[in-house]
């Protein structure tokens, strides 16, 4: 029997997310809401079956609905997830968690107390080639692991597809380090281990309160180190990279989901086969909260992980 979703927001990932789902048997997306004045008619375009709910309290208080997916912005999902956590339902939001460390501690310390069942979408947590250098990283075939290195660089911020979230483009809520550089964090504290800030330079544009528009930082996790570079702005194209290098080989994670190893000096590509690596990834990850939903195990990002990355991200916003 299909899991009943019930959505709060209507963005970009909100979108994004009720079309992933209407293409998974094991979701049927019952409603959602938006503050946005257009939300009911986009939702009645992409899902007409979805009934678009009077508010939130009204979405969280439907008793047909499994679990409620927040993809609002960030300074909103603890307030809805705790809407959520009062009327008995699941939660899977979207990241970063939050903006306010305390607030997050405190959720999460509702979540353990009252044993809620509730993840944060990282996608890199399901994607095939994170797997693949799982695996490696267990059989030890890369020898000691000496760095890991991510960078990050953007044409211009936000994207143009994600122009509309004007929340993006300001210090407050938005910037690349809470909504991209997040994901690689979360890769090397889950691969390699809980990070330490070790140092940080981060530059804003004056006098304005937009988001940041450079960064460097230096971790360490588990005793390997770890360099982070990211910017917006110059010729090069968009582009991510997370690159983990052992005494014996090397991955380079790049372009989100796409894999390549290096063996004897050279680099090749890894295959995982038919389809993107981003579709395989996506429904992976849909997978996972299936089996969340079903009391299953899985391995979605816990609270617990979600605020470990913010705990970093907002150290580096700070300058350090």
């Amino acid at each position: 029997m299909a899991h009943r979703i019930g959505i709060i927001g209507l963005g970009v990932m909100g979108e994004r997310m009720l079309r992933q789902m209407a293409q998974h048997q094991g979701f049927s997306v019952a409603a959602a809401w938006d503050p946005a004045e257009d939300a009911a008619g986009r939702l009645a375009a992409a899902a007409p079956a979805a009934r678009f709910a009077r508010d939130a309290a009204e979405l969280a208080g439907d008793g047909g609905i499994d679990c409620v997916y927040i993809a609002s912005p960030p300074a909103s999902h603890l307030a809805y997830a705790d809407l959520a956590f009062d009327h008995g339902k699941k939660v899977f939001c979207e990241k970063p968690l939050a903006v306010d460390l305390a607030a997050a501690r405190r959720s999460l310390a509702r979540i353990e107390r009252e044993g809620r069942i509730a993840a944060i979408n990282f996608p890199l947590a399901s994607a095939p080639a994170v797997r693949a250098v799982a695996a490696a990283l267990r059989s030890g075939e890369l020898g000691a692991i000496e760095r890991v290195e991510i960078e990050v660089a953007f044409a211009r911020w936000p994207r143009p597809w994600q122009a509309t979230a004007r929340w993006l483009a300001r210090r407050g809520e938005g910037g690349f380090v809470r909504e991209v550089l997040s994901h690689f964090l979360f890769l090397t504290q889950r691969l390699i281990g809980p990070l330490r800030l070790r140092q940080c330079q981060v530059d804003f544009p004056a006098g304005t309160a937009a988001a940041e528009s450079a960064v460097t930082a230096r971790f360490e996790a588990g005793g390997v180190p770890v360099s982070i570079a990211g910017r917006v702005g110059g010729e090069a194209p968009d582009h991510n990279r997370w690159i983990l290098t052992g005494r014996q080989g090397a991955f380079e994670l790049h372009d989100w989901y796409r894999l390549k190893r290096r063996i004897n000096g050279g680099w090749l590509d890894v295959d995982f086969g038919e389809g993107s690596p981003a579709a395989m990834t996506y429904r992976a990850q849909l997978d996972g909260l299936s089996a969340m939903l079903s009391g299953e195990r899985h391995g979605l990002p816990s609270v617990r992980e979600a605020i470990g990355v913010q705990e970093c991200v907002e150290a580096m916003l700070r300058g350090g």
